[in-house]
């Protein structure tokens, strides 16, 4: 059994339909999707689920909103008409369902914002299955509810409960195809329930998990997952396979193929993943997998991510005063802040986070903490920094990796401002100036898969 997810893009118009029925029908132990809402069908489109913002904004402020579910409907007509669906009690349940879910949710934002955007896909999923039925297969829609995701009761922020598995499980006696919305479950006491960003690529994993597949199948965009970002390297290498934690190293440090939560149903359960393009359902896509061959190529990945800032205390003999880390860690989370990396010497110590956390007043209210309840000597905010991780499970068997970092980003004229790895050694965090960070990206991709292919030829 291969659990199938499709993405935004893949599900954007009738022409994505089409391609979607067509590797479904392709082979028969395709027994599962899992879509998204509409996507863009140009670089210029609007996302369903924006729209859905939107309205949930509208309704929020009570604004008129007409006009906003007008074009939500328009972009299912679309798909209704150029596929010659038999569809018109379709799109008047749609305009039903949502209207119904504003005039439950109308004095309760949070509930609001979920419920609207998880009708993209809910929507979305009924009418695949319409499709998919009216191409002469046996298909049915079923609903999150239906299917036994339960999920915690926290708006846009749902985590899937133990419970669900056993319940899914029983989806592998249904027959035909089963067409299952991403991005949302139900709580126990029966709300539309969101996960976070990327929510159907977990949605997707929660259910491969669940019946036990032996695929879980991720349709995007691109033929495979590449070793860095094509926008930033001309021609990057495509991967073959990459390793669980490999890939949740890079999603988590800005790769934008699957977000970090989307692994871990797939990973505790053992199910390989392949990532594969709607567009070019032939090419071999890239596995991601729980071992590789880490022989000829120990890295896997460079991933980069701005908009990130340094707090950089100084103080004498800070590695003698027991408990100063839990104390400044304390006065982050006294302000809800959540951190990146901690690089420290003896006496000194910095703290990586996203600027944005640093906003209204919380800059001036924690240095004045650490001033005051540490006595520091010193205290600063350091902005404009970038963050790139290089990864790779055989990085730790294999010397000199540091040293060629540091040998390519000094070759390239660029300053580190600072080094980080774990204990795990799967990764190295590396921190330079956010001008810089995308001429470091092509340096460090030269020395650790350029330079490896021109050896490995010779």
């Amino acid at each position: 059994m291969k659990v199938a997810k499709f993405g935004g893009s893949s599900v954007a118009s009738a022409t994505q339909f089409r391609k979607v029925a067509d590797i479904v029908s392709s082979d028969i132990e395709r027994r599962i999707v899992v879509v998204s809402a509409p996507g863009k069908r140009y670089k210029d489109d609007v996302k369903v689920t924006d729209m859905l913002i939107r309205l949930a904004e509208q309704v929020a402020a009570d604004e008129p909103y007409e006009q906003t579910m007008q074009e939500i409907t328009k972009r299912y007509a679309d798909i209704v008409d150029e596929l010659e669906l038999e569809a018109d009690g379709f799109l008047a349940e749609l305009v039903d369902d949502l209207q119904s879910k504003i005039s439950a949710y109308r004095n309760d934002p949070p509930r609001l914002f979920d419920a609207m955007k998880a009708s993209g896909e809910d929507h979305n999923a009924r009418l695949m299955a319409l499709y998919l039925q009216d191409c002469g297969l046996e298909a049915s829609y079923v609903s999150p509810l239906e299917a036994g995701i339960i999920v915690t009761d926290e708006p846009g922020n749902a985590q899937v409960l133990p419970e669900s598995y056993d319940k899914l499980k029983q989806l592998r006696e249904r027959r035909g195809v089963l067409v299952i919305p991403g991005f949302f479950g139900y709580s126990r006491s029966g709300h539309i329930v969101t996960f976070p960003r990327g929510g159907s690529d977990i949605t997707g994993s929660i259910v491969a998990a669940g019946v036990k597949a032996d695929v879980y199948e991720n349709f995007t965009d691109v033929d495979s997952i590449y070793c860095v970002n094509p926008s930033i390297v001309a021609d990057a290498r495509k991967l073959k396979e990459i390793t669980y934690r490999e890939m949740r190293e890079l999603s988590y440090s800005g790769f934008s193929v699957f977000h970090d939560e989307a692994l871990e149903p797939v990973y505790r359960a053992g199910i390989p993943v392949c990532v594969k393009n709607t567009n070019n359902p032939a090419a071999p896509g890239t596995w991601i997998v729980a071992k590789r061959n880490h022989i000829d190529e120990p890295v896997a990945g460079i991933a980069s991510d701005t908009g990130f800032c340094s707090i950089n205390i100084s103080k004498y003999l800070m590695n003698r005063e027991i408990g100063f880390g839990r104390r400044v860690l304390q006065i982050l989370e006294d302000e809800g802040i959540s951190y990146e990396h901690t690089p420290s010497g003896i006496d000194n110590m910095s703290i990586i986070l996203r600027a944005s956390q640093l906003a209204d007043g919380k800059e001036e209210r924690i240095l004045a903490r650490i001033r005051e309840e540490l006595a520091v000597d010193e205290v600063n905010v350091e902005y404009g920094l970038a963050l790139i991780m290089v990864v790779g499970e055989g990085m730790e068997k294999t010397v000199g990796m540091a040293a060629k970092a540091a040998t390519a980003l000094a070759n390239a004229n660029i300053n580190l401002e600072m080094i980080n790895q774990g204990s795990s050694e799967v990764s190295m965090m590396f921190g330079v100036k956010e001008d810089v960070v995308n001429e470091a990206v092509r340096a460090l991709y030269n020395a650790y898969f350029q330079q490896a292919t021109v050896s490995h030829l010779s």
